[in-house]
């Protein structure tokens, strides 16, 4: 089958976007399909094969984020070169939604076509007020995914229709297989605590770990906080004291293999985030990786940790309840063996061998006697753009 996906978000900018569809094209691939991934990317040097450049991104505020998209005229110009020279069977769009070249690929193609659904946004205005918009592409979808059942209902309640779940996936036995870092492994009287996120954005919640480390130290003073991910680390530690301070390590952007022994070797997980989050591929990981997992208790992070079976969740932005319950669980083996085991467990839904599975199935309903992906030659989309008629 010849696939084409489009991903809206900037490809040297990592997210989970950007993973799940990196994930995706090389499971396909691993399994003989052609696929193609259209995405904004500067660097096209370091692009993978399988990856076609749409140009330079820009940063745009979105879902209480910033993320970078390309979109206008140029833009349309690159999706429709790439679709007629793709041949494709089945075209996959991630965030239609978004003003992106996934937009502006909905708006082009005719032909069997998949949406993927990953944002979650309980109360969105903007959404409800570009729907008239957004529907000419929405409505040419054979089918709609969403990553969760809280991205199954921002849909739902903002632009209609529905879409069957299925989760992102993660190469459970790639982290699973991953060796433990000494450099990062801890001991009884100095356990290690990890977290994996962009450090200056406060979603992802780095603020809530740090105003919980005092507390944590009060009860174990040697343990060590492990902070990976882009960002600027001295405004990130602007507020801590020095004696807190020299227990915080910041690594800095780690890769896949690093992230994979980092996650194998920390004591204790913690995902602080305060909201935006409509599923937690870093919950995933970490449990295919059999670190113990403290999380907040968003509705989305609920759902992947089997509403707290296969991982411990404190109120969210709560900073002493989070100190509570680390300092609990790094006292107690014994739960966190129990949490290492059902995560073990749990985390094989996830899998790309299920989600992969899925995600044909789905394929293959909406190709089933249907044309090749062409372009769409009705103009209705030049029109938006002012573009002229070939």
């Amino acid at each position: 089958m010849r696939i084409g996906i489009v991903c809206p978000y900037d490809w040297d900018v990592p997210g989970g976007v950007q993973f799940h569809i990196r994930d995706l094209a090389e499971h396909l691939i691993g399994l003989g399909h052609q696929v193609s991934v259209l995405a904004p990317a500067e660097d096209e040097s370091a692009l993978p094969p399988y990856v076609v450049s749409a140009g330079r991104a820009v940063a745009v505020p979105y879902n209480g984020s910033v993320a970078r998209l390309s979109f206008g005229i140029l833009s349309a110009a690159r999706v429709r070169r790439w679709l007629n020279d793709g041949h494709f069977d089945i075209l996959h769009v991630h965030e239609p939604a978004s003003p992106s070249l996934s937009m502006l690929a909905a708006w082009s193609a005719s032909g069997p076509m998949v949406g993927t659904f990953h944002t979650s946004n309980p109360r969105s205005r903007a959404m409800i007020a570009a729907s008239p918009i957004l529907q000419p592409g929405l409505e040419k979808m054979s089918a709609r995914i969403a990553v969760s059942e809280y991205a199954r209902r921002t849909l739902v309640e903002h632009l209609g229709g529905d879409a069957v779940v299925i989760p992102n996936g993660v190469d459970v036995g790639f982290f699973a297989g991953a060796e433990p870092d000494p450099r990062w492994t801890g001991t009884v009287a100095a356990p290690t605590i990890g977290f994996i996120g962009r450090i200056n954005e406060p979603r992802k919640g780095l603020p809530t770990l740090l105003a919980a480390l005092p507390k944590i130290l009060a009860e174990r003073p040697g343990v060590r906080l492990l902070v990976a991910g882009k960002g600027d680390e001295e405004e990130a530690a602007a507020g801590l004291t020095p004696e807190v301070r020299r227990h915080v390590e910041f690594l800095g952007m780690v890769s896949d293999e690093e992230k994979a022994r980092l996650l194998r070797s920390v004591d204790l997980y913690v995902a602080p985030n305060t909201g935006g989050e409509s599923f937690g591929i870093i919950l995933v990981e970490a449990m295919s990786a059999a670190a113990p997992v403290l999380a907040s208790d968003l509705d989305a992070f609920k759902q992947v940790l089997d509403g707290g079976g296969a991982g411990e969740l404190f109120p969210v932005e709560n900073a002493a309840a989070l100190a509570d319950a680390a300092v609990r669980l790094l006292a107690s083996p014994e739960r966190l063996a129990e949490l290492r085991e059902a995560a073990s467990r749990h985390v094989r839904r996830f899998d790309w061998e299920t989600v992969g599975a899925d995600i044909l199935a789905v394929y293959e309903t909406v190709t089933s006697g249907m044309p090749q992906v062409a372009e769409d030659t009705r103009g209705g989309w030049r029109e938006r753009l002012g573009l002229a008629r070939d």
